[in-house]
C-alpha cells in the first residue's frame, strides 16, 4: 500500500470511529506493520497541525482519534448546548410530562408514577435544561425537588404553566374505560383484528 493511500484509509476509518482506535487494529485491518501505521498517524497529526485545521488527530487511551482543536472549544460547547436533533425519547417525554404536571416533585415520587429507575433521565433532561431543582423535600433524607424551567415553556411556545392542556384532555372518557374495563376482565371480548 502507498504511503498516500495507507494516510487515506486511516483517515477513512478513524473519521467513523467513536472510540480511539489502536494502532495494532489499523495495521491489521490495512495488513501493514504497526510502526508503519503509527508513523502515518503521526505524520497526520503533525500535518493537521502545520496546518492550522479545525480538528486534531489526538494520540490517547492506547490508540488515535479525531477530535475538535482545544482553542476552539468555546465554539464547539456553543454548537453542542444549541439542542441541535435533540429528539427527546418517549421515557424522557413521560418524564418531562410528570415533572410539568406534579412540580415539585421528586425522582423517587416520578420513578413510582413510571414503574422505572429515572435517575439517567432526570439527568438528561437537566442537562438540556428543560428541568432543574427548585427545592429540597421537607422529609428524611431532603430529596431534590425538580421543577420545569423557562426553556421548557419556551419550547412548547408558553406563556405559564398554566397555559399547558388540563390532563384530563388526555385521558378516555368513562365509557371508553368501562369498555376497555370489560374485554380485560376473564370472559370479555377481545377487539377483532382490524377494529
Amino acid at each position: 500500500m502507498k504511503d498516500e493511500e495507507l494516510a487515506r484509509a486511516i483517515e477513512a476509518v478513524l473519521l467513523v470511529a467513536v472510540e480511539p482506535v489502536p494502532a495494532s487494529l489499523l495495521a491489521e485491518l490495512f495488513e501493514e506493520p504497526v510502526e508503519r501505521v503509527e508513523l502515518t498517524c503521526r505524520s497526520l497529526a503533525d500535518l493537521y497541525k502545520e496546518q492550522g485545521r479545525g480538528f486534531i488527530l489526538a494520540e490517547i487511551a492506547g490508540g488515535f482519534r479525531y477530535q475538535t482543536h482545544p482553542e476552539l472549544a468555546q465554539y464547539v460547547e456553543r454548537f453542542a448546548n444549541r439542542d441541535v436533533s435533540h429528539r427527546l425519547s418517549t421515557a424522557a417525554l413521560e418524564t418531562l410530562a410528570i415533572v410539568a404536571y406534579r412540580q415539585p416533585v421528586s425522582r423517587v415520587q416520578i420513578s413510582a408514577l413510571r414503574g422505572v429507575n429515572v435517575d439517567g433521565v432526570v439527568r438528561l433532561l437537566e442537562q438540556r435544561g428543560y428541568i432543574s431543582p427548585v427545592g429540597k423535600l421537607d422529609a428524611p433524607g431532603q430529596a431534590v425537588l425538580y421543577g420545569t424551567t423557562d426553556l421548557f415553556l419556551e419550547r412548547l411556545g408558553l406563556a405559564t404553566l398554566d397555559d399547558l392542556p388540563a390532563v384530563e384532555d388526555f385521558l378516555p372518557g368513562p365509557e371508553v374505560a368501562a369498555e376497555m374495563e370489560g374485554r380485560l376482565r376473564p370472559g370479555g371480548s377481545l377487539p377483532e383484528a382490524g377494529s
